[in-house]
């Protein structure tokens, strides 16, 4: 009989303090995690952390204070608040590490935040809105799973692909999940048609002239698959060509973000489509990524009838350098 051993490996770790810097917008973010990480000589990895988060933001510009004065629900997810989290991650991996044909990966992640604090308070005798030294902590639920297949025809030809799928829910002492986790969509590692957090929530598209806008583009629930071929054209150089499809919404519905709510009559509507073909160069430690994204349908309105409802094929091109393949 195989004799099978599970083996955890302690993680400590500090982040002390730092500084996020979006554009001008700056926030102090202390951090320290703990937890064990487990693996099967199999093909199963399982990571259990418990991380602790202070989030303060630190200065501003005039253009984000207005964009958090006309949407109270972004600006409540980014008040100064403790995150006190514990997660749990599970990977199934039918390869670990072997070279295969056909391999498919499957992870799930599950978080909950201030839970085990909002019980000790409550023995303390505080109700409603819950501190703990001075200051107010995040109360979530959070979850996603991913799935990745990847078939090889013959020789460097694969057809790699991906489904992500997100929720999250803020209760008892949060009204709205913490900015930083919530979830976004666009860009280099997502759907490549379509900049970094310039899609969602759902329908909802910001006012032309808030530069600021990109803030109210996160959500609370997340949909994503991709389908990328492979192949190798000289050397080292590889191409690819790819179909990018998904959105974000919310669960709860926001007067500020009109079309941002998660609604099954919208929903196929509601789903952003780019494609595009890329340039993959391998210099054994790294891989230097180019792709160009072509939009095919965006999911607000453009002005345009039609499922293609680009303005023009130049405003639909999307071009991002990476390291790395996206998934």
């Amino acid at each position: 009989m195989q004799q099978v051993k599970f083996v955890f490996v302690p993680i400590h770790g500090t982040g002390g303090t730092g500084t996020v810097a979006v554009d001008e917008i700056g926030a102090d973010l202390g951090e320290c995690l703990h937890g064990f990480t487990g693996r099967f000589p199999a093909c199963r990895h399982v990571d259990m952390l418990r991380r602790h988060r202070c989030f303060n933001v630190v200065n501003t510009t005039e253009s984000f204070d207005k964009t958090m004065e006309e949407n109270p629900a972004i600006a409540l997810s980014f008040r100064d608040q403790f995150i006190p989290s514990s997660s749990y991650t599970y990977t199934y991996d039918t390869s670990y590490g072997r070279e295969v044909d056909n391999r498919f990966i499957w992870q799930f992640m599950g978080m909950s935040a201030g839970n085990i604090l909002s019980g000790i308070t409550s023995l303390f005798g505080q109700h409603g809105e819950k501190h703990i030294f001075g200051s107010s902590f995040s109360q979530f639920v959070k979850g996603s799973a991913e799935m990745k297949y990847y078939h090889r025809f013959r020789a460097e030809h694969w057809l790699a692909t991906r489904l992500f799928i997100g929720a999250e829910h803020a209760y008892g002492n949060s009204k709205e999940v913490p900015y930083s986790e919530q979830f976004y969509i666009g860009g280099a590692n997502s759907i490549r048609a379509f900049t970094i957090r310039s899609l969602g929530p759902g329908s909802y598209i910001p006012a032309k002239d808030d530069v600021d806008g990109y803030f109210d583009q996160t959500g609370t629930f997340k949909l994503e698959a991709n389908i990328e071929y492979r192949f190798p054209i000289w050397g080292d150089l590889h191409g690819a060509a790819f179909v990018d499809a998904g959105n974000i919404w919310l669960l709860k519905k926001d007067p500020k973000r009109p079309g941002g709510e998660l609604d099954r009559k919208t929903f196929l509507k509601d789903i952003a489509l780019g494609t595009g073909i890329g340039l993959r160069y391998d210099i054994g430690m790294l891989v230097l990524r180019g792709d160009l994204g072509i939009g095919i349908h965006a999911p607000y309105d453009t002005g345009k009838k039609g499922y293609y409802n680009m303005t023009s094929f130049k405003n639909s091109l999307a071009f991002h350098l990476a390291i790395g393949y996206p998934f």
